[in-house]
């Protein structure tokens, strides 16, 4: 009986060799594989960690030196923050702080190449979006019409659509093209929700135009569209950081 058995698990065991050596390298690497995996999904973790904590830490740092006005180590800064922490959204954050003090400051071209930097890398199309609404708004007052409306061009998010089509509305009625700019300001009073704000703002638009859109149709023959958009105040939401 006993020699029985032992012949039973030598086989066995000649089985098992016989599979392993089959099979026993792509098991090994396999598990190599998958264990390899699984470190390094851990590493990335913890990198991701150490990178938004080293980023808040320098979103701090911009802060404070914007609230100093000094420009030097405002682009000082900035630069540390692009060149180490590019990809995260403390980054674009930073990116819209610096514009705006730069727009304060009256140096134009840092806040435009700033919103511009976000604008196209942000990985957060929130953070694009509102970069290129303020960028437009920017490029308008400098009557660089053409380049305004094709930062409004593109996908934008559902919830900016309003605010896009105000803006686009703005930079029309300067350039004189009152139907396209009527189009646009009526797009963004119906997208905005009735009790924003801000529709009493596109409202006030279009009834310098002789429409009201409460009704549907023009006010009258009496009202005349007598200014242009820079007659109207521009969103807080939508305009350059420094006009709020």
């Amino acid at each position: 009986m006993a020699n029985h058995l032992d012949l039973e698990e030598q086989e066995q065991l000649d089985q098992l060799k016989h599979f392993w050596k089959q099979y026993g390298n792509p098991i090994t690497w396999l598990l190599i594989l998958v264990l390899g995996a699984f470190a390094g999904w851990n590493f990335y973790q913890y990198w991701q960690r150490s990178q938004a904590i080293q980023a808040a830490a320098m979103y701090d740092e911009v802060e404070r030196v914007v609230k100093s006005a000094d420009t030097g180590k405002i682009d000082r800064a900035f630069s540390d923050m692009k060149d180490r922490f590019a990809s995260t959204t403390y980054a674009q954050q930073a990116g819209l702080l610096v514009a705006k003090q730069y727009y304060l400051a009256g140096n134009v071209d840092a806040a435009k190449a700033a919103l511009d930097w976000v604008a196209t890398k942000s990985s957060d199309p929130g953070y694009q979006a509102i970069a290129k609404l303020r960028l437009a708004g920017i490029l308008m007052e400098s009557k660089a019409f053409d380049a305004a409306l094709q930062q409004l061009n593109g996908s934008f998010p559902a919830n900016f659509d309003a605010l896009v089509a105000d803006r686009k509305g703005d930079i029309l009625l300067l350039q004189g093209k009152k139907v396209e700019a009527r189009v646009e300001y009526e797009k963004a009073f119906k997208s905005f929700e009735e009790r924003t704000e801000y529709r009493r703002l596109v409202e006030v638009k279009l009834n310098s135009l002789g429409i009201n859109p409460q009704r549907g149709g023009e006010i009258g023959s009496g009202v005349a569209a007598t200014k242009s958009a820079g007659a109207v105040p521009v969103s807080d939401a939508a305009a350059p950081e420094g006009k709020k």
